[in-house]
Protein backbone atom coordinates (compact mmCIF):
# COMPACT_ATOMS: atom_id res chain seq x y z
CA UNK A 1 0.00 0.00 0.00
CA UNK A 2 0.97 3.92 -0.51
CA UNK A 3 0.46 5.71 2.52
CA UNK A 4 0.75 9.54 3.22
CA UNK A 5 0.97 11.70 6.14
CA UNK A 6 -0.17 15.02 5.36
CA UNK A 7 2.97 17.05 7.18
CA UNK A 8 2.15 20.59 5.10
CA UNK A 9 1.02 22.08 8.73
CA UNK A 10 4.51 22.21 9.74
CA UNK A 11 5.11 25.95 10.57
CA UNK A 12 8.23 27.75 8.62
CA UNK A 13 10.32 29.22 10.96
CA UNK A 14 8.69 28.53 14.80
CA UNK A 15 6.47 25.71 15.88
CA UNK A 16 2.85 26.42 17.00
CA UNK A 17 1.15 23.57 18.70
CA UNK A 18 -0.44 21.61 15.18
CA UNK A 19 3.11 22.29 13.89
CA UNK A 20 5.22 20.51 16.35
CA UNK A 21 1.77 18.13 16.82
CA UNK A 22 2.29 17.02 13.03
CA UNK A 23 6.62 17.05 12.94
CA UNK A 24 6.96 14.52 15.82
CA UNK A 25 4.10 12.60 14.99
CA UNK A 26 5.17 12.37 11.16
CA UNK A 27 8.61 11.25 12.68
CA UNK A 28 8.32 9.08 14.96
CA UNK A 29 5.56 6.93 12.64
CA UNK A 30 8.21 6.93 9.51
CA UNK A 31 10.26 4.47 12.24
CA UNK A 32 7.61 2.11 12.43
CA UNK A 33 6.10 2.25 9.20
CA UNK A 34 7.07 2.87 5.32
CA UNK A 35 5.46 6.55 4.89
CA UNK A 36 5.39 9.21 2.52
CA UNK A 37 5.25 12.71 3.66
CA UNK A 38 2.85 15.60 1.24
CA UNK A 39 4.92 19.06 1.85
CA UNK A 40 3.99 22.43 0.43
CA UNK A 41 7.14 24.15 1.44
CA UNK A 42 11.12 22.41 1.00
CA UNK A 43 12.17 24.11 5.07
CA UNK A 44 9.26 21.63 6.13
CA UNK A 45 11.73 19.18 5.75
CA UNK A 46 14.08 20.26 8.01
CA UNK A 47 11.55 19.33 10.74
CA UNK A 48 11.26 15.96 9.22
CA UNK A 49 14.18 12.87 9.24
CA UNK A 50 16.86 13.10 6.64
CA UNK A 51 16.06 11.69 3.56
CA UNK A 52 12.33 11.31 4.52
CA UNK A 53 10.45 10.19 1.24
CA UNK A 54 8.08 13.07 -0.05
CA UNK A 55 6.48 14.82 -2.50
CA UNK A 56 5.52 18.63 -2.85
CA UNK A 57 1.88 20.24 -3.29
CA UNK A 58 -0.61 23.19 -2.57
CA UNK A 59 -0.32 24.78 0.58
CA UNK A 60 -3.60 23.51 2.94
CA UNK A 61 -5.18 26.98 2.12
CA UNK A 62 -4.94 26.78 -1.54
CA UNK A 63 -8.06 27.09 -3.83
CA UNK A 64 -5.57 23.81 -5.37
CA UNK A 65 -6.77 21.79 -2.29
CA UNK A 66 -9.87 21.09 -4.22
CA UNK A 67 -8.03 18.96 -6.19
CA UNK A 68 -5.65 17.47 -3.81
CA UNK A 69 -7.81 13.79 -4.08
CA UNK A 70 -7.60 13.17 -7.18
CA UNK A 71 -3.62 14.14 -7.27
CA UNK A 72 -3.23 11.95 -4.58
CA UNK A 73 -5.49 8.93 -6.52
CA UNK A 74 -2.88 9.37 -9.13
CA UNK A 75 0.24 9.11 -7.25
CA UNK A 76 -1.51 5.45 -6.16
CA UNK A 77 -2.44 6.82 -2.06
CA UNK A 78 -4.83 3.99 -0.39
CA UNK A 79 -4.26 5.34 2.60
CA UNK A 80 -3.73 9.56 3.82
CA UNK A 81 -3.20 10.43 7.53
CA UNK A 82 -4.12 14.34 8.50
CA UNK A 83 -3.39 15.72 11.64
CA UNK A 84 -6.03 18.60 10.51
CA UNK A 85 -9.09 18.01 9.84
CA UNK A 86 -9.19 20.20 6.41
CA UNK A 87 -6.93 17.94 4.00
CA UNK A 88 -8.84 17.80 0.94
CA UNK A 89 -10.87 14.73 0.04
CA UNK A 90 -12.99 15.62 -2.54
CA UNK A 91 -13.09 12.47 -5.75
CA UNK A 92 -10.50 10.82 -3.19
CA UNK A 93 -10.46 6.72 -3.86
CA UNK A 94 -8.15 5.99 -0.74
CA UNK A 95 -8.98 5.91 2.89
CA UNK A 96 -8.95 9.01 5.11
CA UNK A 97 -8.05 9.87 8.57
CA UNK A 98 -8.23 13.32 9.96
CA UNK A 99 -7.73 14.77 13.23
CA UNK A 100 -10.17 16.52 15.36
CA UNK A 101 -7.96 18.03 18.33
CA UNK A 102 -10.46 19.45 20.38
CA UNK A 103 -13.83 21.47 20.32
CA UNK A 104 -12.84 24.38 21.72
CA UNK A 105 -12.77 26.86 19.35
CA UNK A 106 -16.75 26.44 19.37
CA UNK A 107 -16.54 27.67 22.67
CA UNK A 108 -14.13 30.65 22.08
CA UNK A 109 -14.34 31.55 18.27
CA UNK A 110 -11.72 34.08 18.24
CA UNK A 111 -9.37 33.24 15.43
CA UNK A 112 -5.58 33.93 15.71
CA UNK A 113 -4.47 37.37 14.87
CA UNK A 114 -1.65 36.20 12.91
CA UNK A 115 -4.13 34.83 10.12
CA UNK A 116 -5.19 36.57 7.29
CA UNK A 117 -8.62 38.48 7.10
CA UNK A 118 -10.45 36.58 4.80
CA UNK A 119 -8.68 33.25 6.76
CA UNK A 120 -10.01 34.93 10.34
CA UNK A 121 -13.63 34.91 8.43
CA UNK A 122 -13.67 31.71 7.65
CA UNK A 123 -12.62 30.34 10.72
CA UNK A 124 -15.83 32.32 12.48
CA UNK A 125 -18.06 31.25 9.69
CA UNK A 126 -16.90 27.62 9.82
CA UNK A 127 -16.98 27.30 14.12
CA UNK A 128 -20.22 29.17 14.09
CA UNK A 129 -22.04 25.78 14.51
CA UNK A 130 -20.94 22.47 14.44
CA UNK A 131 -22.55 21.62 10.60
CA UNK A 132 -19.35 22.26 8.93
CA UNK A 133 -17.56 19.95 10.59
CA UNK A 134 -20.22 17.67 9.99
CA UNK A 135 -20.18 18.19 6.34
CA UNK A 136 -16.17 17.87 6.54
CA UNK A 137 -15.70 14.98 8.67
CA UNK A 138 -18.07 13.00 6.59
CA UNK A 139 -15.60 12.18 3.60
CA UNK A 140 -13.48 10.75 6.66
CA UNK A 141 -12.92 7.04 6.76
CA UNK A 142 -11.50 7.34 10.86
CA UNK A 143 -10.99 10.43 12.94
CA UNK A 144 -8.22 10.77 15.33
CA UNK A 145 -8.13 12.83 18.74
CA UNK A 146 -6.17 13.92 20.97
CA UNK A 147 -7.94 13.32 24.57
CA UNK A 148 -10.27 10.99 25.91
CA UNK A 149 -11.95 13.97 26.85
CA UNK A 150 -12.57 15.28 23.58
CA UNK A 151 -13.46 11.85 22.25
CA UNK A 152 -16.30 12.68 24.35
CA UNK A 153 -17.51 15.75 23.16
CA UNK A 154 -17.04 14.66 20.03
CA UNK A 155 -19.63 11.90 20.37
CA UNK A 156 -21.65 14.22 22.19
CA UNK A 157 -21.68 16.57 19.42
CA UNK A 158 -22.18 13.87 17.33
CA UNK A 159 -19.66 14.81 14.97
CA UNK A 160 -18.90 11.52 13.48
CA UNK A 161 -20.40 8.03 12.97
CA UNK A 162 -17.21 5.75 12.67
CA UNK A 163 -14.00 4.99 14.58
CA UNK A 164 -12.20 7.42 16.70
CA UNK A 165 -8.79 6.74 17.87
CA UNK A 166 -7.18 8.75 20.43
CA UNK A 167 -3.13 10.07 19.82
CA UNK A 168 -2.05 12.44 23.03
CA UNK A 169 -0.07 15.15 22.48
CA UNK A 170 3.15 15.28 24.13
CA UNK A 171 6.05 17.50 25.11
CA UNK A 172 9.32 18.04 23.11
CA UNK A 173 12.39 15.28 24.10
CA UNK A 174 14.13 17.83 25.50
CA UNK A 175 11.90 18.25 28.44
CA UNK A 176 12.71 14.06 28.92
CA UNK A 177 16.28 14.65 29.69
CA UNK A 178 19.15 16.02 31.31
CA UNK A 179 16.63 16.46 34.51
CA UNK A 180 17.55 18.74 37.94
CA UNK A 181 17.76 17.28 41.43
CA UNK A 182 15.57 18.49 43.39
CA UNK A 183 15.04 16.22 46.65
CA UNK A 184 12.43 19.36 48.22
CA UNK A 185 10.53 22.56 47.05
CA UNK A 186 13.39 25.07 47.26
CA UNK A 187 11.79 28.26 45.63
CA UNK A 188 8.57 30.49 45.78
CA UNK A 189 8.24 31.05 42.09
CA UNK A 190 5.05 30.00 40.30
CA UNK A 191 4.84 30.43 36.84
CA UNK A 192 2.22 30.71 34.42
CA UNK A 193 2.67 29.64 30.89
CA UNK A 194 -0.19 30.56 28.18
CA UNK A 195 -2.08 33.75 26.42
CA UNK A 196 -3.82 36.20 28.39
CA UNK A 197 -7.32 35.37 27.26
CA UNK A 198 -10.63 35.46 29.48
CA UNK A 199 -11.29 32.12 29.72
CA UNK A 200 -7.39 31.43 30.67
CA UNK A 201 -8.82 32.99 34.18
CA UNK A 202 -5.43 34.34 34.91
CA UNK A 203 -7.09 37.23 37.64
CA UNK A 204 -7.91 34.21 39.66
CA UNK A 205 -4.20 33.32 39.89
CA UNK A 206 -2.96 36.72 40.88
CA UNK A 207 -5.97 37.37 43.01
CA UNK A 208 -4.68 33.78 45.00
CA UNK A 209 -1.16 35.06 45.25
CA UNK A 210 -2.15 38.21 46.69
CA UNK A 211 -2.87 35.00 49.81
CA UNK A 212 0.48 34.11 49.54
CA UNK A 213 2.95 36.66 50.50
CA UNK A 214 5.89 33.80 50.54
CA UNK A 215 5.05 33.23 46.62
CA UNK A 216 5.89 35.61 43.17
CA UNK A 217 4.16 34.49 39.83
CA UNK A 218 5.73 34.59 36.78
CA UNK A 219 3.83 35.62 34.06
CA UNK A 220 6.10 33.86 30.82
CA UNK A 221 4.00 34.55 27.85
CA UNK A 222 4.13 38.13 25.81
CA UNK A 223 1.42 40.19 26.29
CA UNK A 224 0.62 43.53 25.45
CA UNK A 225 0.59 46.63 26.81
CA UNK A 226 -3.28 47.00 27.70
CA UNK A 227 -3.28 44.05 29.30
CA UNK A 228 -0.32 43.90 30.94
CA UNK A 229 -1.16 47.54 32.67
CA UNK A 230 -5.14 45.43 33.90
CA UNK A 231 -2.79 42.56 35.57
CA UNK A 232 -1.12 44.87 36.88
CA UNK A 233 -3.45 47.26 38.49
CA UNK A 234 -5.06 43.85 39.88
CA UNK A 235 -2.10 42.33 41.76
CA UNK A 236 -1.56 46.25 43.35
CA UNK A 237 -5.13 45.81 44.88
CA UNK A 238 -4.65 42.43 46.00
CA UNK A 239 -1.00 42.40 47.01
CA UNK A 240 0.27 40.18 44.63
CA UNK A 241 4.03 40.08 43.41
CA UNK A 242 3.93 39.44 39.40
CA UNK A 243 6.82 39.21 37.27
CA UNK A 244 6.34 39.68 33.58
CA UNK A 245 8.11 38.20 31.03
CA UNK A 246 6.72 38.85 28.12
CA UNK A 247 7.86 35.79 26.17
CA UNK A 248 11.21 33.46 27.12
CA UNK A 249 13.38 31.22 24.76
CA UNK A 250 12.57 27.61 24.94
CA UNK A 251 15.94 27.19 27.16
CA UNK A 252 14.92 30.05 29.39
CA UNK A 253 11.38 28.06 29.78
CA UNK A 254 12.82 24.96 30.50
CA UNK A 255 15.22 26.94 33.18
CA UNK A 256 12.36 28.57 35.09
CA UNK A 257 10.72 25.24 34.97
CA UNK A 258 13.43 23.55 36.37
CA UNK A 259 13.54 26.35 39.58
CA UNK A 260 9.69 26.34 39.92
CA UNK A 261 7.71 25.52 43.12
CA UNK A 262 4.83 24.59 40.19
CA UNK A 263 3.43 25.72 37.62
CA UNK A 264 -0.15 27.14 37.81
CA UNK A 265 -3.42 27.05 35.39
CA UNK A 266 -6.72 28.40 36.22
CA UNK A 267 -8.07 27.88 33.17
CA UNK A 268 -11.71 27.51 32.62
CA UNK A 269 -11.27 25.81 29.65
CA UNK A 270 -9.03 24.26 27.34
CA UNK A 271 -8.35 21.99 24.44
CA UNK A 272 -5.47 19.52 26.04
CA UNK A 273 -3.25 21.53 28.20
CA UNK A 274 0.67 20.97 26.76
CA UNK A 275 2.26 23.18 29.68
CA UNK A 276 1.12 20.60 32.06
CA UNK A 277 3.21 18.02 30.30
CA UNK A 278 6.19 20.19 29.91
CA UNK A 279 6.05 20.45 33.52
CA UNK A 280 5.58 17.49 34.85
CA UNK A 281 8.45 15.99 32.24
CA UNK A 282 10.77 18.45 34.34
CA UNK A 283 9.34 16.88 37.79
CA UNK A 284 7.90 20.16 38.45
CA UNK A 285 4.27 19.92 40.34
CA UNK A 286 1.00 21.52 38.75
CA UNK A 287 -1.87 23.45 40.21
CA UNK A 288 -4.47 23.82 38.27
CA UNK A 289 -7.77 24.21 38.13
CA UNK A 290 -10.12 21.46 38.40
CA UNK A 291 -11.51 20.88 34.50
CA UNK A 292 -12.36 17.52 32.79
CA UNK A 293 -9.28 17.84 30.33
CA UNK A 294 -7.01 18.88 33.35
CA UNK A 295 -8.25 15.92 35.33
CA UNK A 296 -7.43 13.74 32.11
CA UNK A 297 -3.87 15.60 31.51
CA UNK A 298 -2.76 16.06 35.12
CA UNK A 299 -4.24 12.78 37.03
CA UNK A 300 -1.89 11.96 40.40
CA UNK A 301 0.86 14.57 39.07
CA UNK A 302 -1.47 17.69 39.69
CA UNK A 303 -3.42 19.13 42.94
CA UNK A 304 -6.69 20.85 41.45
CA UNK A 305 -8.54 23.90 42.57
CA UNK A 306 -12.10 25.40 42.07
CA UNK A 307 -11.37 27.90 38.95
CA UNK A 308 -13.02 31.10 40.32
CA UNK A 309 -11.64 30.52 43.74
CA UNK A 310 -8.64 32.61 44.88
CA UNK A 311 -8.82 30.72 48.03
CA UNK A 312 -9.02 27.42 46.93
CA UNK A 313 -6.17 28.29 44.26
CA UNK A 314 -3.98 29.13 47.54
CA UNK A 315 -5.09 26.32 49.56
CA UNK A 316 -4.72 23.94 46.82
CA UNK A 317 -0.38 25.90 46.85
CA UNK A 318 -0.47 25.58 50.24
CA UNK A 319 -1.11 21.85 50.35
CA UNK A 320 1.56 21.14 48.12
CA UNK A 321 4.39 22.77 50.05
CA UNK A 322 3.55 19.60 52.61
CA UNK A 323 3.49 17.23 49.83
CA UNK A 324 6.22 18.28 47.11
CA UNK A 325 8.24 15.95 46.57
CA UNK A 326 6.20 13.22 46.03
CA UNK A 327 4.13 15.03 43.80
CA UNK A 328 6.95 15.81 41.65
CA UNK A 329 7.81 11.93 41.57
CA UNK A 330 4.45 11.86 40.87
CA UNK A 331 4.24 14.29 37.98
CA UNK A 332 7.61 12.70 36.58
CA UNK A 333 5.13 9.50 36.54
CA UNK A 334 2.67 10.62 34.82
CA UNK A 335 4.61 11.98 32.16
CA UNK A 336 5.74 9.06 30.68
CA UNK A 337 2.18 8.50 29.32
CA UNK A 338 2.79 11.49 26.38
CA UNK A 339 5.81 10.17 24.49
CA UNK A 340 5.72 10.61 20.61
CA UNK A 341 7.17 7.69 20.13
CA UNK A 342 4.12 6.16 22.72
CA UNK A 343 1.62 8.62 20.78
CA UNK A 344 2.91 7.52 16.79
CA UNK A 345 2.62 3.48 17.86
CA UNK A 346 -1.06 4.03 19.34
CA UNK A 347 -1.85 6.08 15.56
CA UNK A 348 -0.10 3.03 13.85
CA UNK A 349 -2.29 0.71 15.84
CA UNK A 350 -5.22 2.61 14.83
CA UNK A 351 -4.42 2.90 11.31
CA UNK A 352 -4.18 -0.65 10.58
CA UNK A 353 -7.74 -1.01 10.44
CA UNK A 354 -7.28 0.98 7.40
CA UNK A 355 -4.77 -0.77 5.37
Amino acid sequence: MTFFFDARFIRVGHHDGISRFTANLCTELSKIRGLTAIISDPRQLENLPTGIDHVFECEPTSIKELGLARRLNRRGATLVYSPMQTTGSLGKKFKLVLTLHDLIYYRHPKPPSEFSFAIRALWRVYHWSFLPARMLLASADGLVTISHTSLKLIRQAKLFKGEIGVTFNAAEAEYHSNLPKRPKADSNRLIYMGSFMDYKNVETLIRGVGLLPAYELHLLSKISDARRSELQALAAQNGAKLVFHNGVSDQQYLDLLDGAFALVSASRDEGFGIPLIESMSRATPVVCSDIKIFREVGASGATFFEPDRADSFAAAVLKLSGEWKAKSDLALQNSARFDWKTSAAALNDFLKQFD
